[in-house]
């Protein structure tokens, strides 16, 4: 991180928080490689906590300068205005993505919202803080096609898709997921949102050994796939996706849609709409969601690509 960089990042900050966003946003994506100097930087406004996120190990002149820039941007207008307490980096590059309190008290749990839905969120335990803030118009499009909808949310994570399902009227929605205690904290999300929980199914398994409980609680109208791009031991995107994709036709309903998501920066689009010729021919690719405008990409195939197939019976 150059001088000329760290100034830009500090110009990006102060204009973001000029006016405060409402709701959750990220402030910064470097890691769209727009701004040289700034790939492995991420900001984002936690609505009081900014949280700046490292995803390389700067040299240690580097890392002092930036912790002198983020303590000036701390005592500018827009800083005071945003009613901002805490600002946090996070060593995304550390095994156990250290966190470091730089202004505030220690935060641990800390409540946001999102399309007037609120997540909790764990910070300075865990890699992720437990929601993909990228995934935005994803989970404002199930919102709003869930009415009425049966739905299952593979890789539920903390369950953000099933929160929007829940809230834009879907009858039941299945979370599966492995990691037990992600399911445990999409739970909590439901009920800060006061959702119906009779109505959302957790099953903390991993998917390859539970298509028989996952077929039988279909079929669905709706089908959510957003797995990791690497997840040891259970998924590797290039060898797995497929064997997904083959079994959706048993899945869903005559006419049911599928949300499918990739989120690895060297996988393009056509690896799922190639995909589901092959594998789901019965699918027919209807768009690809936008990305939010705050996560600006050199390449439009490397941020997320988030698509949508449609079943016509």
């Amino acid at each position: 991180m150059h001088p000329d960089a760290l100034a830009t990042l500090q110009q990006r900050l102060t204009q973001a928080l000029t006016p405060v966003p409402a709701e959750t946003r990220r402030l910064f994506h470097g890691r769209g490689r727009c701004w040289a100097g700034l790939e492995h930087v991420a900001v984002d406004w936690l609505q009081g906590v900014v949280l700046v996120s490292l995803f390389r190990e700067p040299a240690e002149a580097e890392l002092d300068a930036l912790i002198r820039m983020l303590s000036a941007v701390t005592e500018e207008l827009a800083w005071k205005e945003s009613g901002a307490h805490a600002l946090l980096l996070q060593h995304r590059y550390l095994s156990d993505s250290r966190m470091q309190q730089l202004l505030g008290e220690p935060i641990e749990e800390w409540v946001i919202t999102e399309n007037g839905l609120r997540y909790k969120l764990d910070l300075g335990i865990k890699q992720n803080n437990g929601l993909f803030l990228d995934m935005r118009y994803g989970r404002r499009w199930v919102q709003a096609h869930a009415q009425g909808k049966r739905v299952l949310n593979l890789f539920a994570y903390t369950c953000g898709f099933s929160v929007a399902a829940i809230a834009g009227g879907a009858t039941h929605v299945v979370n599966l997921d492995m990691a037990r205690a992600a399911l445990s904290r999409g739970r909590d999300n439901h009920r800060l949102n006061e959702l119906d929980l009779s109505k959302v199914t957790f099953l903390g398994h991993e998917l390859f050994k539970s298509w028989g409980k996952v077929k039988k609680s279909g079929p669905y109208d709706l089908v959510i796939i957003d797995p990791p791009s690497f997840q040891k031991g259970s998924f590797a995107l290039s060898r797995d996706y497929q064997k997904i994709l083959r079994r959706l036709p048993k899945l869903l309903t005559p006419t049911g849609t599928v949300l499918a998501c990739i989120n690895d920066p060297d996988t393009g689009p056509d690896f799922l709409i190639e995909g589901v010729a092959a594998e789901a021919p019965e699918l027919v690719f209807q768009q690809r969601l936008e990305n939010p405008p705050e996560f600006p990409d050199i390449s439009p195939d490397s941020g997320l690509k988030a698509l949508v197939f449609c079943r016509f019976g």
